[in-house]
């Protein structure tokens, strides 16, 4: 581990060690067992410390189930770590822990605590969407907000924003990869304890994370030269365009999306397209995935084949439906029994090849693609999971389906890797190795409030840290970094990327159809 660079830790539910002990179950003995372990505590001679609880919001100590970071991932160690390394960097301070999963839980912690000298709390958001911090801020103390790097970004960042939304009075936040910015962070609730006002801690918390956000970088860019079509060309090439939408068993039409038309197929569809798929064609098409990938890791030959059979009955029911994008609910039909391979290869190949494959039935980032595709003569999209990193000013582009080709059919390769969905470390999925020192465009659309959400960003680096998603490419944001935290309640945590200075055709294309560029930067 480099010095300063946190990483992740362990966790248990925000009850008592009697209570976690009186539940019978081994993860909560285990949690318990994290929990007895003495504080740390600094303080002169004669003086109360400040006293923190530190609430640690995930599902179980030893996760459970598919989720960031993945299934099977032990957060003892890490909360270890980062209790630790508090411990150590806050002299005058004494830390206590709790585990919470949920409101309920988070409630008991506060009930326990109205008979205890706390000052304020420090919240991990460790799982994306566990709502613990909710319920620890009706406290009306101060609450310090933290994320665990692609283990909670997904909740960090939705329920960040509708804080700053409401201009909640009591919580501050961190979003730094540094432990020395979150104990800098913490220290700031010093300022409470001497008799301070809870915005005195909210702001210097925000005066602490940006005096200590990286400054910018050279955001100069490698030459990447492009024609896009005009605005109506454009949007002649949407109106001929369709999306298949496969998120159940229905099959039905939908509404048209930014004016690309809709339809709804099951399940079952595309799993028998999977089953009549060429066993031939099929080989041959896993031949090329692993004779072309830079590595093949944990990821069986028959998993390749039946992915590239994934793949061809995909392109199938495209073909049936004159579509030119599909996008799957693939967890819900992969846990569900009515699909039967990932969809993540055949997205990868779909997008190598000018269509559109695109994660999670996310209709919405799925037009985003066929339109910006088009503009742009076959660039594709990257639908991500985005984490935030203050200490590296940088804003990470997390899934696990990204083309390697990412300045279109014809343009150059870059490398790419074969590996486990990483949430749980089933199937095959891509990890690929993007190319760095170009400006990007990253876009999602709103349809009922006509908006295009806008940022930019130059490629600085593809990060390989095991947990969540498998392919995650670095850009240092264009703009305002603290901007970059406000949107994410009312737009949601995907975003799609493309490469290339898309900002003038953009807002060319938004004119014409008469919709409005929102800039999140």
């Amino acid at each position: 581990m480099k010095t300063g660079e946190l990483i992740s830790g362990c966790a248990c539910h925000g009850v008592s060690r009697r209570q976690f002990l009186s539940t019978g179950c081994a993860a909560c003995v285990a949690a318990a067992e994290f929990l007895a372990k003495p504080a740390r505590v600094v303080g002169a001679e004669g003086k109360r410390p400040v006293r923190i609880r530190i609430v640690y919001s995930l599902h179980e100590p030893q996760q459970d189930r598919p989720d960031w970071p993945n299934k099977g991932f032990d957060f003892r160690p890490v909360m270890e770590r980062i209790n630790a390394g508090l411990s150590s960097r806050c002299p005058n301070f004494e830390f206590v822990s709790s585990l919470a999963n949920g409101p309920e839980q988070a409630q008991k912690v506060l009930d326990e605590d109205k008979a205890t000298a706390i000052d304020g709390y420090l919240v991990f958001q460790m799982n994306c969407w566990n709502r613990v911090v909710q319920t620890i801020a009706t406290s009306g103390k101060p609450v310090l907000y933290a994320d665990f790097q692609y283990g909670g970004s997904g909740g960090f960042l939705v329920y960040t924003a509708a804080f700053l939304r409401s201009q909640t009075p009591n919580v501050g936040f961190v979003a730094s990869s540094n432990i020395e910015d979150l104990a800098e962070a913490v220290k700031c609730f010093e300022l409470v304890k001497q008799g301070g006002p809870v915005s005195d801690f909210v702001a210097a918390t925000a005066r602490t994370r940006t005096a200590r956000t990286q400054k910018p970088a050279d955001l100069g860019c490698k030459p990447d030269s492009f024609k896009t079509l005009s605005a109506q060309e454009c949007i002649g090439r949407m109106k001929a365009s369709r999306i298949l939408a496969v998120r159940d068993q229905k099959a039905e039409g939908a509404e048209p999306m930014m004016g690309i038309s809709m339809d709804y197929v099951s399940f079952a569809e595309v799993n028998d397209a999977w089953k009549a798929a060429d066993k031939d064609e099929a080989r041959a098409v896993a031949d090329r995935w692993q004779k072309n990938a830079a590595a093949v890791i944990d990821v069986s030959r028959e998993t390749l084949e039946s992915s590239a059979a994934m793949y061809l009955g995909m392109k199938a029911v495209l073909k049936k439906h004159e579509a030119n994008a599909i996008t799957v609910n693939c967890l819900g039909g992969f846990y569900g029994g009515h699909i039967h391979a990932y969809p993540c290869l055949g997205f990868h190949e779909l997008n190598n090849e000018g269509l559109v494959g695109a994660c999670e039935c996310d209709v919405r980032s799925t037009a985003t693609m066929v339109t910006v595709t088009a503009l742009t003569q076959g660039r594709p999209g990257y639908i991500s999971d985005p984490v935030i990193d203050t200490a590296k000013r940088q804003i990470i582009y997390a899934h696990c389906v990204a083309s390697n080709k990412v300045f279109g059919p014809e343009g150059q390769t870059n490398p790419f890797e074969i590996l486990t969905h990483s949430e749980d470390r089933q199937g095959a999925s891509v990890r690929s190795i993007l190319p760095l020192g170009y400006m990007t465009t990253t876009l999602e659309i709103r349809q009922p409030q006509k908006e295009i959400l806008f940022h930019q960003g130059k490629t600085v680096d593809n990060d390989r840290n095991d947990r969540a998603c498998r392919t995650k490419l670095a850009a240092e944001p264009v703009g305002d970094i603290e901007k970059l935290f406000t949107f994410w309640d009312q737009w949601g945590w995907h975003r799609v990327t493309f490469y290339g200075d898309l900002k003038e055709p953009v807002y060319a294309l938004a004119d014409a159809m008469g919709w409005k560029v929102v800039e999140e930067a």
